[in-house]
């Protein structure tokens, strides 16, 4: 774990902008009539609709996308009670946490008060602004009656996260956890180190799950807490244990099953967790220093189960699991509250979510090559993308089930749909991909199956609905790492090329190359030998119409999987060559850029052919190509080199063409911004129109094109390269690609390959 200093922490705070989060239009604010409708007089007709009809804010307003992060600053982080503004930058936070997890906007609000009553008249008032409140760093006991008061006052969500957060989080992990070594949470022996406001939620949770109070020890600084001890707080006394034979945690914690640390560090030794029953599950969650450490925990006996409040340790118990997710759910149905049902609906998602496959973008952020339930992983990561769709719905579900929701949701699928679309998880593009090749799915050759990006990709395609994979490869090297990725093989065939059982079809794919290419000086022999390369063994397949599709590239240079693809498929009679172009879905809209893979100096005719696939390839995705042929010239400015090639490709594009919005060539900033091309160039014939179709002068410039947009926008999605003008879907990937990218092409080839048998059946 990188070590974290001072100064390092200090700069990232104040560098740009001070502070993590900002405010920003979601309306357009550029012209007068903008403006007019922002503010006066356009804005009185939503605040009359408003009077009229209150629920109306939520349609009008941001109030239903909007969480209050609010504190007095009297518990922060460890740090005690450092005042209101110390606090701010712990609640901005916050509010940065809301936003990457949950897509919810945050005003961080430090209120100087540290009276409960006056605290939660300051809250009450400033309560219409917001669709739900999140109570953060307030000190016990104040804050159990600050939260029961403003749920009792308000009609919002309103949650302590301190208390609930960790509860919700260590309550899922608790019960997977039992899960693992087999133990009954109505039996087991509970240890609560702390009596604070986690260490009250947390456990009034455990005994909402089956948990029996007779079986809970808690202890405080003071030691255990029995029942008669005086002056114990309310929340204390639920939890006193009636036993006089323990009094520290040295006693209480022999024989236990589970010990839960919402304390201070170093506090728990090896020797009390030898001392603890077989199996036992220890939760240190005090940061950041533990009760024990993780290497003390797991030095003092091998079969203890172990979470901690750190990310550098497995099983993190971590709020952000929770909160964002939790809040999302109440505040899409418009929750008047986050009731218990609520809670538990959480919980249960939570402990679920870590029992089911883990995505490929979890295991590449911790390095992993598998992760699966078990003493290492009862608890789903952080920045597992599942959980804002699982949790969120889970916990709206519960919220109209319970009666506490203004709003209900029919479409489960098309809202978990949209969050992932809204997170960028997945595009509108993306999903219709996707929707359209599960109505056609087809056969899917995986040239490089022993590749753990392909294997997982392939497996992911199966399981989306997309295509029967057909995997190329050694088959115990298969099965082998698909042991290894914790990958289901059922149903999906794997064929080893090399093996004696393809003798037959390795000569009869080898005599139909030979006769294909006799006057390209192949003899049987040689084409015989290639029958022993994955790329040409696998594209014979899609050739002879024993496969519909084909995948490639992830170990092959382009260059070679390019001379194969024109010696097996070849190219489409109507073109002299063939291309690729990547699409990249970006918050300014859908843009296609050609050639990103194959012609690097492309002459006139190159180019013109790249415009024609280009434009058969637009309308593929249902769209109307706008072609600007780019260049560093302008309209003939420079008459040489590379400028005269697109120059002279847009001419005969326009005669052969002469209802095509093609124009060019141009420089960039004129192709995407059409207000400034129609001031200066007015006679474009892209006049008045929006250009989605770049094609670049050469490969240099169209590669780094869309790598250079990938890499400063991390919210750009890129499908392709998509192969264009070769007779049958065959397609290459980048060895960069991630398993999404490639199941991505797969849904292209899918596609493709299904519009191509349409089209045969026509002719």
């Amino acid at each position: 774990m990188v070590k974290i200093t001072k100064d390092a922490a200090l700069e990232y705070h104040r560098s740009g902008k001070p502070g993590k989060i900002e405010v920003n239009p979601t309306k357009p604010y550029s012209t007068q009539t903008d403006l007019s409708l922002a503010y006066s007089p356009g804005v009185a007709f939503p605040c009359l609709e408003i009077q009229n009809n209150p629920d109306d804010v939520y349609q009008y307003t941001a109030k239903g996308n909007l969480v209050a992060v609010i504190s007095n600053g009297t518990a922060v982080l460890g740090l005690g009670d450092i005042g209101a503004m110390s606090g701010k930058p712990v609640m901005e936070g916050k509010g940065l946490l809301f936003k990457i997890y949950g897509g919810i906007d945050v005003f961080d609000i430090e209120v100087n008060e540290k009276d409960p009553e006056k605290f939660c008249e300051a809250v009450e008032k400033i309560a219409p602004t917001f669709g739900g409140i999140n109570l953060e760093d307030i000190k016990a006991p104040e804050c159990f009656y600050i939260e029961e008061r403003l749920k009792r006052t308000l009609d919002i969500p309103v949650m302590h996260d301190d208390q609930h957060g960790t509860a919700i989080i260590s309550a899922a992990g608790l019960k997977n956890a039992l899960e693992v070594n087999g133990k009954d949470i109505s039996k087991v022996k509970i240890v609560v180190n702390g009596a604070g406001a986690a260490a009250i939620s947390c456990t009034k949770l455990y005994v909402a799950l089956g948990a029996k109070r007779e079986n809970i020890v808690m202890l405080d600084s003071k030691g255990v807490i029995t029942d008669d001890r005086e002056r114990l707080t309310e929340q204390k006394k639920l939890f006193a244990t009636s036993r006089r034979d323990v009094h520290t945690l040295e006693e209480a914690i022999k024989g236990a099953d589970v010990f839960v640390g919402l304390s201070k560090g170093n506090v728990l030794t090896k020797d009390m967790v030898r001392s603890m029953a077989d199996q036992p599950i220890v939760f240190a969650l005090a940061n950041p220093v533990p009760e024990i450490s993780y290497e003390d925990a797991m030095d003092s006996r091998p079969d203890v189960l172990m979470s901690t409040g750190r990310s550098d340790y497995p099983n993190q118990i971590n709020n952000v699991i929770g909160f964002p997710y939790i809040f999302r759910g109440a505040l899409d149905v418009h929750a008047s509250a986050i009731n218990e049902e609520m809670k538990l609906a959480a919980v249960n998602a939570i402990a679920d979510l870590a029992k089911q496959p883990v995505p490929d973008v979890v295991n590449n952020v911790y390095e992993v090559n598998k992760l699966t339930f078990g003493p290492d992983y009862f608890i789903p990561k952080p920045v597992d993308p599942r959980l804002i769709t699982e949790v969120s719905a889970a916990v709206a579900k519960a919220a109209i089930e319970s009666g506490v929701a203004r709003v209900t949701i029919d479409d489960w699928d098309g809202y978990k749909k949209r969050l992932r679309e809204m997170l960028g998880q997945e595009s509108k593009l993306a999903q219709k991909l996707y929707d359209t090749a599960r109505k056609h799915p087809q056969r899917v050759v995986f040239a490089e199956a022993i590749h753990p990006t392909m294997l997982k990709a392939a497996v992911q395609a199966k399981n989306e609905g997309i295509c029967q994979p057909v995997l190329l490869g050694n088959d115990e090297r298969i099965q082998k790492l698909a042991k290894e990725l914790n990958l289901s093989l059922n149903g999906i065939e794997i064929v080893n090329l090399r093996h004696d059982n393809q003798y037959e079809r390795r000569e009869r794919y080898a005599h139909i190359l030979a006769e294909k290419l006799k006057r390209s000086g192949y003899t049987f022999e040689e084409a015989n030998d290639k029958m022993f390369e994955r790329n040409y063994f696998g594209m014979m397949m899609v050739e002879t119409g024993e496969a519909d599709a084909f995948i490639t590239g992830l170990y092959t240079k382009y260059s070679n999987t390019i001379k194969v693809a024109k010696e097996v498929i070849g190219i489409k009679p109507e073109y002299r060559h063939f291309a690729t172009m990547h699409i990249l879905n970006t918050k300014k809209g859908v843009y296609y850029i050609a050639d990103t893979l194959i012609n690097r100096h492309p002459d006139k005719e190159v180019l013109m052919d790249i415009a024609r696939m280009s434009v058969n390839t637009v309308r593929f995705f249902n769209d109307e190509p706008k072609i600007a042929m780019i260049s560093y010239s302008n309209f003939g400015s420079d008459g040489c080199g590379s400028p005269a090639q697109a120059h002279a490709a847009v001419e005969e594009m326009q005669k052969m063409y002469p209802d095509l919005a093609i124009d060019g060539e141009m420089q960039v900033n004129f192709a995407l911004n059409n207000k400034l091309r129609d001031s200066k160039y007015p006679f474009s014939r892209l006049k008045g129109k929006d250009v989605n179709t770049l094609i670049f002068p050469n490969l240099s410039s169209a590669n780094n094109a869309y790598k250079l947009l990938q890499a400063i926008d991390d919210d750009a999605e890129i499908i392709g390269p998509i192969q264009m003008g070769l007779n049958k879907p065959v397609h290459f990937t980048d060895f960069e690609c991630s398993v999404r990218e490639v199941v991505n092409i797969t849904a292209v080839a899918v596609i493709d390959a299904y519009v191509q048998k349409l089209m045969n059946k026509i002719k």
